[in-house]
């Protein structure tokens, strides 16, 4: 992105801070990679709910209680579900109060299945299928991969 301050805390298809270059980064999911520095670290995990925009958080829901009890990661099943987020928002008349409204309680709602369900095998089958559709979007089907999950499909 480029380095021009302001704007919305979220970012939508068509940004105009979003660089040539920054787009295929973003489109394979190749922007994420230093965080891997803070998996290393400690500070991330590779499987975990993602950080939210912190305006976007309230501390008074039980939901975000129990999504901030949990060390952040890399992948989470919101993630996946949503890797065409940006798309998404594009095509909202009011992109952040989409976010905002629709969006966001369905990440929120994703990340705390995520959290319940969390097994080696389901952790495995994320990590798999967030590698594959980062690096090959082709295919990506985003009802597909939260039924896979939620009712236990072979994805």
């Amino acid at each position: 992105m480029t380095n021009k301050r302001g704007g919305p805390a979220i970012t939508a298809g068509g940004d105009k801070r979003i660089t040539a270059i920054g787009k295929v980064l973003r489109r394979y999911k190749l922007d994420e990679l230093p965080q891997l520095w803070n998996v290393v670290r400690g500070d991330m995990s590779l499987i975990g709910p993602r950080p939210e925009v912190p305006e976007f958080v309230n501390l008074e829901r039980p939901e975000w209680r129990g999504i901030l009890s949990v060390r952040p990661g890399i992948a989470d099943l919101a993630t996946l579900v949503y890797r065409n987020e940006e798309e998404i928002l594009a095509r909202a008349s009011e992109p952040e109060r989409f976010y905002r409204e629709v969006v966001l309680p369905e990440k929120m709602a994703l990340s705390l299945h995520c959290i319940r369900a969390r097994s080696i095998r389901f952790d495995l089958k994320l990590l798999a299928l967030t590698l594959r559709y980062s690096f090959m979007p082709h295919g990506f089907d985003a009802a597909r991969i939260r039924r896979a999950f939620l009712f236990e499909e072979v994805a």
